[in-house]
């Protein structure tokens, strides 16, 4: 008789477990809705480093969260900005921003509140062409959109960004 008891309750505290499992997931899922992800990685002996995505087209007010998922290697996410030592290659009105170097595991978040068109690098491995190009709300009309900074960028980097209609076309370039 006790067996018949507990396996009524067994099933309650299991459902319960279970319904506790699930509100959390989609709690997770919501709260991670408004902000999208770009991995930093490379290869195992470190001779191909890269942002994926490297081109994508967001909302304005998108929050873009940049993971380092490089178990060998630290990275940058760093905006073409003159507060870097490098030429403006963001929106004038924007903000530039540098994640600082993230060890593998450690993520940075950034907040883009104006469209436009915003290039960025991984400072140890821009010249490796590890670079990354946001197109954020409508659609810019120039393609390239920098074309009077393409001059002071390193040639593998510059030759690594997307095309805007690469981008605008299929929303994400791998």
């Amino acid at each position: 008789m006790t067996s018949l008891i507990q396996q009524p309750l067994r099933r309650q505290l299991l459902m319960a477990g279970v319904g506790l499992v699930l509100t959390s997931i989609a709690a997770r899922r919501l709260l991670a809705a408004g902000e999208m992800r770009i991995s930093m990685a490379g290869t195992a002996n470190g001779s191909h480093v890269w942002f994926r995505p490297r081109g994508l087209w967001v909302q304005v007010g998108q929050a873009m969260r940049w993971i380092n998922d490089d178990v060998g290697n630290v990275h940058t996410v760093s905006a073409y900005h003159p507060s870097n030592g490098k030429p403006l290659r963001i929106p004038e009105s924007a903000k530039g921003w540098d994640s600082g170097y993230l060890m593998p595991g450690e993520s940075f978040v950034w907040v883009f509140d104006k469209p436009g068109v915003y290039d960025y690098f991984c400072l140890p491995h821009e010249h490796a062409g590890m670079v990354g190009r946001l197109v954020v709300g409508d659609a810019p009309v120039a393609d390239p959109p920098y074309p009077e900074t393409d001059g002071k960028m390193p040639e593998l980097a510059l030759s690594s960004f997307p095309t805007l209609r690469e981008i605008l076309n299929s929303i994400s370039v791998q």
